[in-house]
This record gives C-alpha cells, structure tokens and sequence, in this order.
C-alpha cells in the first residue's frame, strides 16, 4: 500500500506537459480545479474528463501511475459516497433500518466520487511533471507580489517545495522499517485495533528518527552551500513564458468559461 503513493513524486521526461513553465503547470492546476467544482452535470463533466484526457496524454505520464495513485484513498472515497448515499435528502428509492436511499443521493454520491478521483488525478499531474527545483521557482514567483508586505515567499516556496519532496523518501522508509520490524516478527495486521496500533510504536520511532536525522543533514547541506534565504540570490534558469504557456492558459480560461455557462444552464 506505501508503494502505492505517489505523492511528490517526479517523473522525467520531455513531454509538452515538462517543457511548459512551472508557472503555468501551477495556474493551469488552479484553474482545472475551479473547473471541477463548477461543473454541475453529465455535460460538464464530460468536458472536464477529455480535458484531463487530454493532459494525461500530453504529459506522457502512464495512466496506471494515476490509478495507482489513488488506492491510499480508497476508503476515503467509499466513506464520502456512503455518507452522500444515505444521507441526501430526496425522492426515498429504497429504505432499511435507519438508512434511506434516495434518488437525489445516488446522484450526488456518484458525481462526488467522480469528482474527488478527477481532482487527485489532476493534481497528481502537477508534481509528475514538474520537477521540485522548477515547483519552487515557479511557487516563488506567482508570490512575488506579497514580498511587498514582507511576506517571506522564498521560504515559503522552499518549505513547500522540500515537504513534498520527503513525502516519498518517508514513505520509502517507512517500508523499509516495516520490512524489518516484520523480519523481526512484528505482526501489524492481526489483534483488535488498539493492538494494532501499538503494533506501529516500533515504526513510529525511528520514523521520527529517521526524519530528523534527514531533516539535519538537509540543514547541514543547505549551510555548507552558505545558503541564507532568497535575499540577493540570483537564479541558474530565469523562468520565461512562451507562446505555448499562453495558448494554453487561454485554452484553460476558455474551457472555465464554458462549463460557468452550462452550469448555469444545469447542463
């Protein structure tokens, strides 16, 4: 199940997807989400699926990395469509016990479950594509505007930009310990559940650990590179839209405008 999230993680390549400015991947982000949660029926939505066709095929990333990206959060979606199926108000189709089932729930139990695995889906595409030096970058300088009022944007930006990075190199590690803890004969999948969870002290610890002896090194690494924040410092690679980075981001425009439209017509 570890190996399963793909959070943070980069794929190279040299895709239309990689080669568009980290700027635009990230506005192009926000905007697919808006466009998401404005959609309101069968119309919009299908608008919304070829659009994220679209950039599955044009980043080259394998479809299967998508899916199996999304098993961490299986439950999470099960127990969003159930909380929808029995609890949405409506024309009552069938009823047991306490539950009922509406025609109004089914509905909207679908279209959410639609809904959260298009926007993980999406969103995975960013990190996929874009490599962690390039999100900072890219980060730092849509923020630009806030160092006006002495908001440390480069910070921020690199915070964000190192916590997404370690999100795979503490999942690897977490599957390693559990790999040695179960050599060991620690059992974590069988006894009640308070049994279990005191199964997980002995992964917990050197978890922590592990993450803060990572999180040393890293600020060891960072001084010996006499690195002191954004202040001064000049970049290797100067971000620069080109012409796609537009096309693109009016395409994007276009596309919210046209789902606001048939939203508004319930379509």
């Amino acid at each position: 199940m570890l190996k399963d999230i793909t959070l943070g993680q980069y794929f190279p390549g040299n895709s239309l997807a990689h080669r568009l400015d980290p700027r635009t991947k990230i506005l192009l982000t926000v905007l697919y989400i808006v466009i998401l949660f404005c959609a309101r029926w069968f119309v919009s939505y299908s608008l919304v699926i070829l659009l994220l066709l679209i950039g599955i095929k044009v980043s080259g990333v394998a479809p299967k990395a998508l899916v199996r990206g999304l098993k961490p959060i299986v439950f999470i979606i099960c127990f969003t469509a159930v909380l929808n199926l029995f609890y949405t108000p409506g024309e009552i189709i069938a009823s047991f016990w306490i539950f009922k089932v509406t025609k109004e729930g089914i509905v909207t139990a679908f279209f959410m479950v639609l809904r959260i695995t298009m926007l993980i889906m999406g969103t995975f595409l960013l990190t996929y594509t874009t490599s962690p030096i390039s999100l900072t970058d890219g980060l730092e300088s849509l923020l630009g505007p806030l160092k006006r009022i002495k908001v440390p944007v480069h910070e921020l930006a690199m915070i964000m930009s190192i916590a997404l990075r370690m999100i795979p190199t503490l999942i690897e590690e977490t599957d390693k310990i559990m790999s040695a803890q179960k050599a060991r004969g620690a059992d974590f999948e069988s006894g009640s559940l308070f049994q279990r969870a005191r199964a997980l002290v002995p992964i917990l610890i050197p978890l922590f650990i592990s993450a803060f002896r990572r999180a040393d090194e890293l600020a060891v690494a960072m001084e010996c590179r006499c690195y002191r924040g954004g202040e001064g410092r000049t970049k290797l690679h100067v971000l620069h839209y080109q012409p796609r980075d537009y096309l693109v981001l009016l395409t994007y425009t276009v596309l919210l405008a046209g789902v606001l439209v048939l939203a508004r017509f319930g379509l």
